[in-house]
C-alpha cells in the first residue's frame, strides 16, 4: 500500500511549476483517506510538499469541497449563490432540513448525512444545483428533495 507521502510525491511530479501547484490535489488525496482534513493531515501535506501548514489551511478554507471537520458518509451540498437563490435554493435547503431533521452545516445523529449550504457549485445555468457526494443534481426544487433522498437508500 502506498503511503500518502508517496502519493503526494507522484502528484507533485506532475507540476513542474513547483510544490505550491500540487497543494489542492494533495489535499484531496488526504481528504479521501480520512474523509476530512484534520490538523495532522494539513501538516502531513505541508511536509510532503515543503510548504507551510498555514498555506495548506488557506487553500482548504477557500474551497467548499474540502472539509475541515468530520462529515457524514454522504454530503449534500446545496448551492446558494445568486442564480440558485433566484431559482429557490433557500426552499431546497429548508426542504432538506425538514426531511433530515438537521440544519445546514450539521450532520445527522447517526453520522450518515451532512447537509451544507455552499456558495457556488459552478452550475449557474442549471440552478438550483445540489451535489450529493460530489455528483451534481441539476434543477433541484423543494419538491424533488424526497426523491433525491430516496436515491440514497437504493
Amino acid at each position: 500500500m502506498t503511503s500518502l507521502y508517496d502519493e503526494i510525491q507522484e502528484v507533485r511530479a506532475r507540476y513542474p511549476e513547483g510544490s505550491r501547484s500540487a497543494v489542492l490535489p494533495a489535499l484531496r488525496l488526504a481528504q479521501e483517506r480520512d474523509g476530512w482534513l484534520s490538523r495532522a493531515a494539513l501538516e502531513e501535506v505541508a511536509d510532503a510538499l515543503e510548504v507551510t501548514p498555514a498555506f495548506c489551511y488557506s487553500i482548504a478554507t477557500f474551497y467548499d469541497m474540502l472539509h475541515l471537520e468530520p462529515v457524514g458518509r454522504v454530503t449534500i451540498d446545496v448551492c446558494t449563490n445568486l442564480p440558485c437563490a433566484l431559482c429557490g435554493a433557500q426552499e431546497v435547503v429548508e426542504a432538506f432540513e425538514s426531511e433530515l431533521g438537521i440544519r445546514a452545516g450539521e450532520t445527522t445523529p447517526d453520522g450518515g448525512i451532512t447537509l451544507r449550504a455552499v456558495e457556488c457549485l459552478g452550475g449557474c445555468g442549471y440552478a438550483t444545483v445540489v451535489a450529493v457526494n460530489d455528483r451534481y443534481r441539476q434543477h433541484a426544487r423543494a419538491e424533488t428533495v424526497p426523491e433525491i433522498l430516496g436515491e440514497l437508500d437504493g
